[in-house]
């Protein structure tokens, strides 16, 4: 039964251009109409994943800062009705970092929220502009440390290996970051996803993404400043310091059960994998009519759930227990992993072995897309 869900809210004030996110730009919001459809899509999906309480809640997007307050509120109320919290439940939202969203900052937290991960993605006002960003450094600054006052935990996330950065340029602005004193980073490579804006650019030549090495090197320093900062990757791209890791994203890299509620929201739960309308009119109008926004709901095969947890527990720097899985999943640890590609990648120093737990290594992790391929079990990929 689901122990985390995930709540979409799919509007912004502007669409990013490195963004493939389900999100969406609306002059008129029906706020009224919103919560009713929110509230029954989730009475929905607590009827089929409920029986335990939550750990975890996740306001995302879009920009569920946007959200009035009363809102958030009332969907935290219902959440706790038909779940019921753990004690220790974590509730996330994510917030652009504009002094008009930081304004609701305490009014947020009075309702129960009580994590935020700001988009900040720069601390250089030039980056941010090209990045579409409508905050500006010291609007972000101010917000980020509003934050820090409102909630219990605050991360943030930031955009590197932008083209032309160099190390000495994305050194400065780490180093710069990692003395605002979060608990939590979210450092990601700047990716030219499909179908966006940054597509388009790209393809017309209006610039060049840094290449590959570059990268690589970015990467590798990134580690070692976080680390020596004491907030370690945890995960290939976030960095926490020892028990600030994110428990809703621990949630889907250790392949546990959740519910996705919210136009495109993806859930699983039982064995089951969900999948929310993706137009916002599309599930607005599908929970109306039915009382569901779930567009798709269909078992996963034992092997599929079994390779979606590998590769998921692999980003982890706690890698998975073999057999552990074995017995989740009544497969053999041979037909799980390709041991032989398994010993060879421990060779090369890519990955580690302690008994059944294996992980991959620093140096690894840069190699991961390459390394996933030669460690899952072809018996797996064919099943």
């Amino acid at each position: 039964m689901a122990r985390a869900i995930y709540i979409h809210w799919p509007f912004c004030a502007r669409k990013c251009p490195y963004c493939d996110f389900n999100s969406h730009v609306r002059d008129e919001v029906d706020f009224a109409r919103w919560e009713a459809a929110l509230v029954r899509d989730m009475e929905v999906e607590a009827e089929k994943a409920g029986g335990e309480r939550l750990t975890s809640i996740f306001f995302g997007g879009g920009t569920p800062s946007l959200m009035p307050p009363a809102l958030v509120e009332t969907l935290l109320q219902k959440a706790r009705d038909f779940w019921g919290f753990d004690s220790t439940i974590e509730i996330t939202l994510e917030a652009n970092p504009s002094s008009v969203e930081a304004e609701n900052f305490a009014i947020l937290a009075a309702a129960g929220v009580n994590r935020v991960s700001l988009g900040q993605q720069s601390l250089d006002d030039a980056t941010l502009q090209f990045l579409g960003r409508l905050h500006g450094v010291e609007e972000g600054l101010n917000a980020l440390e509003t934050a820090q006052r409102a909630f219990e935990r605050v991360s943030f996330d930031l955009i590197y290996a932008l083209p032309g950065q160099t190390p000495e340029q994305w050194q400065k602005m780490l180093e710069r970051a990692l003395t605002f004193g979060t608990e939590h980073l979210s450092l990601y490579q700047l990716t030219i996803e499909p179908g966006t804006r940054f597509e388009s650019m790209v393809r017309r030549g209006e610039f060049t993404p840094l290449e590959d090495d570059a990268a690589a090197d970015l990467y590798q320093l990134t580690q070692e400043l976080t680390s020596a900062a004491g907030l370690p990757a945890y995960e290939i791209s976030n960095h926490a310091r020892p028990g600030a890791e994110s428990r809703h994203n621990l949630t889907y890299w250790r392949y546990q059960d959740y519910a996705g509620i919210g136009p495109g929201a993806h859930g699983r739960r039982g064995g089951f994998a969900t999948q929310r309308h993706k137009k916002p009119e599309n599930w607005l109008a599908a929970v109306e009519e039915r009382g569901s926004g779930c567009q798709i709901e269909q078992a996963i095969p034992n092997s599929e759930q079994a390779s979606e947890a590998l590769l998921m527990g692999l980003r982890l720097a706690e890698g998975i227990d073999l057999a552990a899985l074995s017995a989740r999943f009544d497969i053999p640890a041979s037909q799980l992993v390709d041991l032989q590609g398994a010993e060879e990648l421990t060779v090369l120093g890519l990955l580690s072995r302690e008994g059944e737990r294996l992980t991959v290594t620093p140096q690894g992790m840069p190699l991961l897309d390459a390394i996933l391929p030669r460690l899952v079990s072809d018996d797996l990929v064919n099943a």
